[in-house]
């Protein structure tokens, strides 16, 4: 599934570009996701997402595949596993940093995304129609971490290149993001019914566990 979105953001290209390449500052602006731990070029995390009552959680890490500073171009390979082991997702990013002016910058991105599982079952149809809400989240908490004050902190490339062992990276958890409540009544409206029958499906399948584990 190729998805192609473009945001915004009222920031200098550069600082722009700096947070593309800083893993561990821009991980939190995006819906769902978070930035665990850090091993030499690999940035290891977790994605949440549901629809409806059905939630999954995807584990995996994401590389730098090519980082064009003069293009102001970044592609990233993100790669995971569902947690209970009903799916996999993997996503090649590809995003292009583009100033506006002084103080505005558009960046557009290129997803190739593939996803497996249940969420891909119930929910691929809904996620071209959530990208570009959940790109525009992220435009939005880019522009507050990029014009809060600066932390003096070690993240960031400096800090990464001397942690060939690992580094754990202290992060709040994330809210799994809900694709029929992203996507907005007229999906919603479209999709509800089928989410309905999957949900009663999945209470009722939690409730048949419950009893088999009470008669063991």
């Amino acid at each position: 599934m190729e998805m192609s979105n473009e945001i915004e953001v009222k920031a200098a290209a550069g600082d722009v570009w700096a947070a593309f390449n800083d893993v561990e500052r821009i991980a939190p602006c995006l819906p769902g996701a978070q930035l665990t731990e850090i091993e030499g070029e690999e940035y290891l995390g977790l994605v949440k997402v549901k629809v409806g009552p059905v939630n999954a959680q995807y584990k995996g890490k994401a590389t730098f595949v090519e980082r064009d500073q003069e293009a102001m171009k970044v592609v990233i390979l993100a790669e995971g596993r569902e947690t209970r082991g009903q799916g996999n997702a993997s996503a090649q990013i590809t995003a292009t940093v583009e100033p506006l002016s002084d103080d505005r910058t558009k960046v557009e991105v290129a997803t190739d995304l593939k996803i497996t599982g249940k969420v891909a079952q119930i929910g691929r149809n809904l996620i071209p129609d959530v990208s570009a809400k959940i790109m525009e989240q992220f435009a939005d908490n880019l522009e507050t971490m990029l014009s809060a004050p600066a932390e003096d902190s070690s993240s960031g490339e400096g800090a990464s290149s001397d942690e060939s062992d690992g580094r754990a990276v202290s992060s709040p958890e994330p809210e799994a993001v809900d694709l029929l409540e992203v996507a907005g009544p007229p999906a919603a409206k479209k999709f509800g019914p089928v989410a309905g029958i999957i949900a009663a499906l999945w209470i009722v399948r939690k409730i048949f566990k419950r009893k088999k584990k009470k008669k063991v």
